[in-house]
């Protein structure tokens, strides 16, 4: 809106923030009066009605530093997010502790999504100011979230997509099974890092670059950066991949049966990264093909959870390992993850691809070859030193 707007950048963001308030009370109303939405599994009692607060502190704080990332103020989202916001929800925790131990953790929530808000509210006021001569224009508002509205079901699907493996893992398997799967599903996390930490920089320059009908830029800058996040990706997947037992191990021995599943959670993370990369041109050239794709693959990867887990079961029983087949089953829906997103990495590649008419994989042999080397090193030294490198070993 900033890139393709002569109005008062001020007035701008006020739209938006109207636009994001309305949406939240909306929200605020709804999980208020249906609480059991947020506790399904237990009861309703203290401070739980705070918790929808969060939810206009949650996206005026994305407004704001969007806004803040437009004019290259990166510091403020490591500020808000990075150091007020854990600051704060650890603080408050461990001094209400003292205090109360009942709806310690739902207090502490609701101030570091507060305090995040006034973080990043009070660097965009010095930088925007106030918005002078503006009014509130509800029809702008309503044509504004109406036009999002494809970009909010891509983000909505982005998040369903790491949660339907866990849902349908939950229709087969016990929840001791689903809890392995969470962890690993916790440290295959690390990876996805990296992307969101270009999201403040790439894009603004990307909806510059498409105002200025600069596709041939926005293709370079899109393949620059999957390369970087792709290589990166790589890098810590094998490094926590290779020792995945021990990994897995430390959170405790009984979640080392979920070796297998990690492994193939990492390699999700890693070829999503063209699709994450891709989508942040694809909801300014084609927000509702993005959309269609964004719905098909979370459709394939139900799908393929499903029939992966039957398909694991089959295979245990035709290999006859011994181990528990409900390992096999636990890692069907992993594996489903890695096909679905690698599918919609392809797709999405290729359609930006064509709409901007220039090449936009960040895809390079090198990677490769440099996974390779690593590997043939990692696997060999895992294998002859389980317990680790040190001196005893080392010696003998």
């Amino acid at each position: 809106m900033l890139a393709r707007n002569d109005r008062d950048h001020a007035c701008v963001v006020a739209d938006a923030m109207l636009v994001s308030a309305i949406g939240a009370v909306v929200a605020m109303v709804i999980l208020g009066s249906f609480p059991q939405a947020m506790f399904p599994n237990s009861q309703v009692h203290g401070l739980d009605w705070l918790l929808p607060i969060t939810v206009l502190a949650i996206s005026w704080t994305d407004i704001a530093l969007s806004a803040l990332a437009y004019r290259h103020d990166v510091g403020a989202t490591v500020r808000a997010r990075s150091v007020v916001e854990p600051w704060t929800i650890s603080l408050v925790a461990f001094v209400w502790s003292y205090i109360s131990l009942r709806d310690g953790l739902i207090i502490a929530y609701v101030f570091s999504m507060v305090a995040a808000m006034i973080a990043a509210l009070i660097p965009l006021l010095k930088s925007y100011g106030i918005p002078h001569g503006w009014k509130p224009d509800l029809p702008l508002a309503w044509r504004t979230a109406r036009r999002n509205m494809p970009l909010a079901a891509a983000d909505a699907v982005e998040w369903g997509s790491r949660r339907v493996d866990i849902a349908v893992l939950g229709l087969f398997l016990s929840p001791a099974y689903v809890g392995i799967y969470y962890v690993a599903q916790q440290v295959a996390s690390l990876p996805s890092k990296l992307k969101t930490s270009f999201e403040p920089v790439l894009g603004p320059v990307i909806a510059r670059n498409i105002a200025a009908n600069d596709y041939r830029a926005v293709a370079q800058q899109v393949r620059q950066v999957g390369f970087w996040i792709l290589a990166a990706q790589a890098g810590i997947a094998i490094s926590l991949a290779i020792p995945g037992r021990g990994v897995m191990g430390l959170v405790g021995s009984n979640f080392t049966g979920g070796t297998a599943t990690l492994a193939f959670l990492l390699i999700a993370e890693v070829v999503a990264a063209t699709a994450v990369v891709s989508e942040a041109a694809l909801i300014y050239v084609a927000r509702h093909r993005n959309m269609m794709i964004s719905l098909a693959m979370l459709a394939i990867e139900a799908a393929l959870s499903v029939a992966f887990i039957f398909l694991f079961k089959d295979l245990h029983e035709w290999i006859g390992d011994g181990l528990d087949v409900r390992r096999w089953q636990m890692t069907g829906p992993a594996a489903a993850l890695c096909v679905a997103l690698g599918l919609a990495s392809i797709v999405k590649a290729r359609l930006l691809s064509r709409v901007l008419g220039h090449p936009v994989s960040g895809w390079r042999w090198d990677l490769l070859w440099a996974a390779a080397a690593g590997v043939a090193v990692g696997v060999p030294v895992r294998i002859f030193f389980p317990n680790g490198l040190n001196s005893h070993s080392a010696c003998r």
